[in-house]
């Protein structure tokens, strides 16, 4: 567990529900390390489907997971409630690194947190493009 203070809910700008699963935990009993990673992708797409009007079935641009890291604070278990916090820290012209924070419903200070950094591709020829207006416009509305 990190040694820094965890980050409240105040650092983050919108919310998603995540419901825990059995097959999260792991032989300790709490959710795994590496399922943290997903809450993450799936809050950021989330966000990105629902908001900026991503189309991850047929789209012509994609965002690529290329750099992510977590530090946590307090276990979390299955069957718990859990909410992903989602802001941006940086917004590049291809790319975006967003703040994403995992919370006990109700409480107040992360029981994980991190970053997670998208760049935006297309599709077809797998090279970096500048992320699409209507991404961008989406985008921005998270920053801090």
């Amino acid at each position: 567990m990190s040694r820094a203070a965890p980050p409240s809910r105040s650092d983050y700008k919108i919310f998603y529900p995540i419901t825990t699963r059995w097959s999260d935990n792991d032989i300790y009993g709490h959710v795994n390390n590496v399922m943290y990673y997903s809450y993450f992708d799936t809050a950021a797409n989330r966000y990105l489907i629902e908001e900026g009007g991503l189309d991850i079935s047929d789209g012509s641009i994609v965002g690529f997971v290329v750099n992510s890291g977590c530090e946590y604070h307090a276990p979390i278990t299955y069957p718990e409630s859990i909410e992903a916090g989602v802001r941006v820290d940086k917004l590049g012209n291809s790319s975006v690194q967003y703040g994403i924070a995992i919370f006990k419903a109700g409480e107040q200070e992360a029981a994980a947190h991190g970053h997670f950094v998208h760049v935006f591709v297309e599709r077809a020829q797998n090279r970096s493009v500048p992320i699409p207006q209507n991404l961008r416009v989406a985008l921005e509305r998270l920053r801090e």
